[in-house]
């Protein structure tokens, strides 16, 4: 059974997607950018802080459905610049220290906002 996923305590989705969903095995994030709870957009920031917002904002969505970053088992995560791979890697590694998933990276042109990174995950319950 296919359900919606909604927690107060990411950024609300801001269009015709929802925070994620689950089909009761995997839950699929939307794309998640460097924006607090509370709507405040982090674009300005270094990318180490938008990189800790971001998964921030994954772990809320997992931690709301009893699960944490260990259920990871995919993470895209989108660039605006690769050459910030190393600053953005350092942050995300903390999240994931003890087996972290397989995980995607590539440099795109723009993203929602302008901001300098989204991340979107994939879960398993």
């Amino acid at each position: 059974m296919v359900r919606t996923i909604q927690t107060q305590e990411a950024p609300p989705a801001v269009g015709a997607y929802s925070q994620a969903k689950t089909d009761g095995d995997l839950v699929f994030t939307a794309g998640q950018i460097p924006m607090t709870a509370d709507g405040e957009l982090l674009d300005e920031k270094p990318i180490g802080e938008q990189t800790e917002q971001v998964l921030d904002n994954v772990q809320a969505i997992l931690s709301h459905e009893g699960l944490s970053m260990d259920d990871v088992l995919k993470v895209t995560v989108f660039l605006d610049d690769i050459d910030n791979f190393e600053e953005m890697n350092e942050i995300y590694s903390s999240y994931f220290a003890d087996s972290p998933p397989a995980r995607s990276a590539v440099e795109v042109a723009n993203l929602p906002k302008g901001v300098g990174i989204e991340v979107e995950a994939i879960a398993t319950e």
